[in-house]
């Protein structure tokens, strides 16, 4: 498998790349920069040498056009004086009309006088022209008219870098003055590509710390070992790396917390799950039982034992449908099957209609029921049915848990914008060590039943998620005679 490249890796090569590309640009202005700046320095030295020539050999011209003779001996006279020109007669028009090339050395029979024109009248420099020895090169030159008469009849032009100058040019080359430039070339790029790299490592340090912190961010043992939050790290505020580097500290401690909270949630599900099926367990175990017996011993049990069995067989499978009910109506609490119906209603006549419900079952078991209600209380928007299951549930647990001849009391209070609702009772309290998961998990199994009695422990947990989809929520606080005392609010209208 081909091995990818590393953000640091990549961004060097790039830089290298760059690096070598604008050196290598640089290089090429640079000398494409000093030809022509060596050009402009050669034609401007020599920029009448031409006009020198015409006017010292006017008698080069014959009535016929050129003198041969003079030509051949002005052509012969630079040559020795400057060997490194190469000196052309030509006709108005740019035809050449006399050289000193050798035979079979010119590849031009005409040269452009364009570029003449505007050298003689003054032009920027340099101004390049014609090559009569290439077939596609310029190069500067001199150049002056032939005026005889008031009338140009030709051209001294003047090739200012000749044959023999290239020659020693490439000599020169040849000796090591362009390795030396590319020598000094490549030392500079390889400066700038170590100071590039260094400054590269530095610069993303961060973010290759980010990218180790990221990798280790990972549950241990399929996940039975919490993940640790990254710490924020230290930088400039303002830095890029270090801000990302401080949003995902504080995405991790979220997962964690929310890792935690999940790892609750599974514990007590799990818990729930055993305590629900030890509830089931034991009234299906009696009802089988007691319908086993009535199938076995049909023929032998009198009426009245026939109705006894029935009867508790009838009283257990009440038991299952009811904890059943509960086990449906808390799911739908917990993943918003329902939703609350608010409407606007007196919570005194609430508790009067549930109080009502109970009084045989207070009187049954010698205990009184007390309504403390407060003068005035404003009228409670909230879902009328949901309130009334919870008070429903909380007073069943009162009763169930308070001693013959004790008092429940139901308290009516005006708090700020709400009402608060307090249940009381005077049984033995809630024990210590169910008092930070009551309304969490069931504890039917801890010894300690609440809610209704065949709810395994759900009441409370109903009792809760109703007041918290209403945004509100319960507490639980010592008795003031020594049993529990439950408090919610409930918003006004």
């Amino acid at each position: 498998m081909r091995r990818r490249l590393s953000l640091t890796q990549r961004l060097s090569a790039l830089v290298a790349l760059l690096l070598i590309v604008c050196g290598a640009a640089s290089m090429a202005l640079q000398m494409r920069a000093g030809d022509l700046q060596a050009q402009e320095a050669i034609q401007r030295l020599s920029l009448n040498l031409a006009r020198q020539i015409a006017d010292n050999n006017q008698r080069v011209l014959s009535p016929d056009g050129f003198d041969a003779n003079a030509v051949n001996g002005l052509f012969g006279m630079l040559m020795q004086v400057n060997p490194s020109v190469e000196v052309y007669l030509l006709h108005a028009d740019g035809r050449i009309a006399a050289h000193a090339a050798a035979p079979g050395r010119l590849r031009r029979e005409r040269v452009d006088v364009q570029p003449l024109q505007a050298l003689w009248d003054g032009a920027r420099l340099p101004v390049l022209g014609d090559d009569p020895r290439s077939a596609q090169a310029r190069k500067v030159f001199s150049a002056a008219p032939l005026i005889s008469d008031g009338r140009v009849h030709g051209w001294v032009y003047v090739v200012l870098i000749g044959e023999a100058h290239e020659n020693l040019v490439r000599e020169l080359i040849g000796d090591g003055v362009l390795r030396a430039t590319l020598w000094s070339m490549l030392l500079v790029i390889a400066l700038g590509l170590v100071t590039a790299f260094i400054a590269l490592r530095w610069i993303t340090r961060p973010l290759r710390e980010l990218t180790a912190d990221v990798r280790g961010f990972e549950t241990k043992d399929g996940g039975a070992v919490p993940p640790q939050p990254i710490p924020m790290g230290e930088g400039p505020p303002h830095d890029d790396i270090h801000q990302l580097r401080h949003a995902f500290s504080q995405m991790t401690r979220r997962i964690v917390e929310q890792w935690q909270a999940l790892s609750l949630r599974d514990q007590e599900r799990r818990e729930m799950v055993a305590n629900i099926s030890h509830d089931l367990r034991t009234p299906l175990t009696s009802l089988h039982g007691y319908l086993e017996t009535l199938r076995l011993k049909d023929d032998t049990l009198s009426p009245a034992d026939r109705r006894r069995y029935l009867d508790i067989a009838l009283g257990q499978s009440r038991k299952v449908g009811t904890l059943a009910q509960s086990l449906f109506e808390l799911a739908r609490l917990e993943h918003g099957g329902i939703k609350p119906n608010r409407e606007t209603f007196s919570l005194t006549e609430l508790v009067q209609d549930v109080f009502q419900k109970f009084e045989l079952a207070a009187e049954a078991r010698q205990q009184r029921l007390v309504a403390d209600l407060a003068d005035s209380l404003p009228r409670v928007q909230a879902d009328l049915g949901m309130i009334e299951r919870v008070l429903t549930n909380l007073l069943h647990n009162a009763i169930q848990h308070s001693p013959a001849g004790g008092v429940i009391t139901v308290r009516l209070r005006h708090h700020h914008q709400a009402v608060e609702v307090t249940v009381l009772d005077q049984g033995p309290g809630v024990p210590e060590g169910l008092r930070a998961v009551l309304f969490t998990r069931p504890a039917a199994r801890d010894g300690w039943r609440y809610g209704p009695e065949v709810a395994g422990g759900l009441g409370l947990l109903i009792v809760r998620r109703i007041l918290q989809l209403h945004g509100s929520d319960i507490a639980l606080d010592d008795g003031e005679g020594g049993g529990a005392t439950f408090r919610f609010l409930l918003a006004v209208n």
